[in-house]
């Protein structure tokens, strides 16, 4: 349990620390536009340690219940937040830094709360229906990508957001004997893959849409709160005994502190200027 809780927790620093290396390597790179930026040696880094934050996540999963997890990832971004403060020079209102505080309690709350991960794995048919959301949550974001256009940041967020929570649960789906071969023929194992690949390319598109905030703050919603609901319903994720009522609380502190850092989702902030005026602050 404790090896799972630290893990969960490593996954959000390297993924929060992985956001700000890309976003400094994107800066390199002022000429070139995106596609060169991807060479500068921070984003590689950066995608380096996203990968081995991925690692860290699946592991986590397959000891800890879901809620924990995916509230643990959603506090990346209090990551980011602190290390933009230091790396690209944001400075971080008083009550960004309350919310920051707020995450980590939060998460310190849940952890003490949290019980063991279900055991069950699901049968064929759930196995099948989680391959077929996955599908049908990539269409319809590209139906929603050509045909909306108003609140499009918020609602491709929002279905990147559910995408990621797909990835969690078809991780947990995977049986904990399964071989390198069985992986090839698990529904789940393609259900990862397509939601995992689906919901970054939805992010992308949902961030190039509109605002930074919304669409963060979607995704943050999307990808924590059914998942969660999931593994206790379906999975058998539980709370220790007498503790659901502070688990609740701690996973909503800790979802309103990251709520509350949305902007932070990508470190699109603009960093501080060397004389004049206070920084520009986003919306």
């Amino acid at each position: 349990m404790a090896y799972g809780v630290l893990l969960a927790l490593c996954a959000a620093v390297l993924m929060g620390v992985a956001t700000v290396l890309q976003a400094l390597g994107a800066r390199r790179e002022t000429v070139g536009g995106p596609v060169r930026a991807m060479f500068q040696w921070p984003f590689l880094v950066g995608v380096g340690v996203d990968a081995l934050g991925f690692v860290a996540e699946v592991v986590a999963l397959r000891s800890v219940p879901l809620f924990l997890v995916e509230a643990a990832l959603a506090s990346s971004l209090a990551v980011t937040a602190a290390v933009a403060a230091a790396v690209l020079r944001v400075r971080l209102r008083s009550a960004e830094w309350g919310a920051v505080v707020a995450v980590c309690c939060g998460l310190a709350v849940l952890a003490v709360a949290a019980g063991h991960e279900g055991t069950s794995d699901g049968d064929a048919r759930l196995r099948w229906v989680t391959l077929g959301t996955a599908v049908g949550l990539v269409l319809l974001g590209w139906v929603v990508n050509r045909r909306v256009h108003r609140v499009r940041a918020a609602v491709l967020g929002g279905i990147a957001g559910l995408s990621f929570g797909l990835t969690g649960i078809g991780v947990r789906l995977l049986p904990d004997d399964i071989t390198v071969t069985g992986v090839l023929a698990a529904l789940t194992a393609y259900a990862v893959v397509v939601s995992g690949l689906g919901g970054y390319l939805l992010l992308i598109e949902a961030l190039r849409s509109g605002s930074v905030t919304a669409a963060t703050g979607a995704m943050v919603i999307g990808e924590t709160v059914w998942p969660g609901v999931f593994g206790v319903v379906w999975l058998g994720d539980t709370t220790r005994p007498g503790f659901a009522p502070l688990g609740v609380a701690g996973f909503v502190v800790s979802i309103a502190g990251a709520l509350a850092l949305a902007r932070f989702g990508e470190a699109e902030q603009t960093p501080l200027p060397t004389s004049g005026a206070g920084p520009r602050q986003e919306e």
